[in-house]
């Protein structure tokens, strides 16, 4: 929950952004207000808070050099400012002391709820587990919009409609934008992550067992199975059926080891078209038969 101060010298402002707006739908809870930056300095040390609210122009002390008091104390506090000044030049020195939105004066009913879900929604961004990068991919910290176009591009992999332009669209930049951010921090365009995520879901339902390799490339996003085959092998060095086939045969094994299943059981689990046929794929890859496997627990190769 994040605690609350607000910090405006005109009484039925400050008043009406304490009283009006629904905290506890926001998760929130205002521990303190103040008329001016020196009471707000004080009620700052008696209950700190995670954000501040407050007007620039205030007298005794202004809005900002409250916020640098506050930052020379160690306070982390995230900042919402209020203003009627359109300046650049407060712009400038508030986004360096920290400041996370601006809501000139007057601001309508909704902006400053809105203001406030959207940080939330940044610091959800900031501290949720970064994505397991792909193979390939530049190591290091990622900047936000990186880290949610992986997160995108991840989750949305299955669809063949799914575009750069759809990616940029949804984090609110322009494709050349995200582009260039995403090239910089990763050393791989936004295309080249998405034809990997895709490869990576093949690999793990392919890992599975449960669908046929035409249905995985389907749910990977490709519509022409020759496409999705040259792709798979140009990202895993292998061809799909042979991976697809060394997959089977590790499920076998541990059939094998760990069940009491017969071994035309597992030939069925495993998706081998007939007992001959998984012998003869086991023999060439292990040099012993299932039977022998079974009962040696060990590889004659």
């Amino acid at each position: 929950m994040m605690r609350v101060m607000v910090v405006e010298d005109e009484e039925m402002i400050r008043k009406g952004i304490v009283m009006a707006v629904d905290w506890a739908a926001l998760d929130c809870i205002v521990v303190g207000e103040a008329a001016n930056g020196e009471q707000a300095l004080a009620v700052a040390e008696d209950c700190p808070p995670t954000l501040i609210i407050t007007d620039l122009k205030m007298p005794k002390m202004d809005g900002l050099e409250m916020v640098r008091r506050l930052r020379e104390a160690g306070s982390r506090a995230y900042v919402i400012i209020l203003t009627a000044y359109d300046s650049f030049a407060y712009a400038q020195t508030a986004i360096r002391l920290g400041a996370v939105d601006f809501l000139l004066k007057p601001f309508h009913d909704g902006d400053l709820e809105n203001a406030v879900l959207a940080l939330q929604k940044r610091i959800a961004a900031q501290t949720a587990p970064q994505p397991e990068p792909l193979p390939g991919v530049k190591p290091g910290p990622k900047c936000r919009y990186v880290r949610e176009a992986m997160v995108y591009l991840e989750q949305n992999c299955g669809s063949g409609d799914l575009s750069v332009g759809q990616a940029a669209a949804q984090l609110g930049l322009s494709e050349g934008h995200l582009s260039h951010l995403f090239k910089k921090e990763t050393d791989m365009t936004l295309g080249a992550y998405l034809t990997r995520c895709r490869i990576q879901k093949a690999m793990a339902l392919l890992r599975e067992g449960k669908l046929k390799v035409y249905e995985i490339a389907e749910a990977c996003g490709y519509r022409d199975i020759a496409y999705f085959s040259g792709t798979f092998k140009k990202i895993t060095g292998t061809p799909v059926m042979d991976y697809l086939q060394s997959c089977r045969l590790a499920a076998a094994k541990r059939y094998l080891l760990e069940s009491a299943l017969s071994v035309s059981e597992i030939v069925a689990r495993c998706g081998f078209t007939d007992h001959s046929n998984f012998s003869r794929s086991f023999k060439a890859q292990l040099g012993c038969t299932p039977s022998q496997f079974r009962r040696t627990g060990k590889a004659w190769l």
